[in-house]
């Protein structure tokens, strides 16, 4: 599990409360349910009207997905992928059936089994790649979502603030009232900011990352697949792979044999 989205928020939080308790502020001032009932209500609710419901179901489903993190780096799929090749190369790809039980992930499995029956290169190829389109794209729906709950959220703050504005208008009658009302009506404005960068921003991004990382693993997993059916010696097939992924450290490249040794200063 991934904690950077919760250590984010809590540190978020935890600094807009010191600022507050530094500057002797009132948490309870800010906790107002009427403009917190408009912003964060009237948010998800254009949310939801400017896309079907079915992406909105899946965005919301999504969370807690997102808050637990990928399920692996693509990286860690290079061992299987070069375990297979070993496999093939000794005992052939129909033999590459056997590991089906063990394949890590749907796709995989999917990819695996279309090698053992003897798959077109190329029909593979389309085939693979084809999902992992459709499969980026469904990923990325949830991520537009919540940033375009982000856009939405400090505008409608501000429509908040206008309403809550016209009631201190009405109310001018009532000077002792007003500092209370003024400083109650921005605060509409605070959760549209507060929610778009704190909350909606940071989950459009996570799950943005989260859909770049699948992509990265599901094309490792194409291509590897596609090199064991080429016949690729597993050494060079994990070299070639590691030099795909961003997720993994790089190596440090052998010294040239014919490179001169360094020559040492003279005291």
């Amino acid at each position: 599990m991934d904690i950077a989205f919760i250590i984010g928020v809590v540190a978020a939080f935890g600094a807009l409360y010191a600022m507050i308790t530094m500057e002797g502020a009132s948490l309870s001032a800010l906790f107002l349910p009427a403009p917190m009932i408009l912003v964060l209500g009237s948010t998800i609710g254009v949310g939801i009207a400017s896309h079907t419901l079915r992406d909105a179901i899946a965005a919301f489903g999504s969370l807690g997905r997102m808050v637990r993190g990928p399920r692996s780096t693509p990286a860690a799929v290079i061992p299987v992928l070069v375990g297979y090749a070993e496999k093939a190369r000794t005992d052939g790809l129909l033999r590459l059936e056997e590991e089906l039980g063990t394949a890590p992930d749907d796709y995989t499995r999917r990819a695996v089994q279309a090698l053992a029956d003897g798959v077109d290169a190329e029909d593979l190829r389309t085939l693979m790649l084809d999902e992992i389109d459709s499969e980026s794209a469904r990923n990325r729906v949830s991520a537009k979502f919540f940033a375009s709950l982000g856009g939405y959220a400090p505008t409608i703050g501000i429509v908040g603030t206008v309403v809550s504005l016209t009631h201190v208008l009405e109310n001018l009658s009532k000077p002792d009232e007003l500092g209370h009302m003024i400083a109650a009506a921005f605060v509409a404005t605070l959760w549209g900011l507060l929610s778009a960068n704190f909350i909606w921003n940071p989950i459009a991004g996570r799950l943005n990352r989260m859909a770049t990382l699948e992509q990265e693993r599901m094309t490792l997993v194409c291509e590897g697949i596609l090199a064991i059916q080429a016949g690729s010696p597993p050494r060079l097939l994990e070299e070639r792979l590691l030099a795909m992924t961003t997720s993994a450290p790089a190596k440090k490249k052998p010294p040239r044999a014919d490179a001169a040794p360094a020559v040492e200063d003279a005291a």
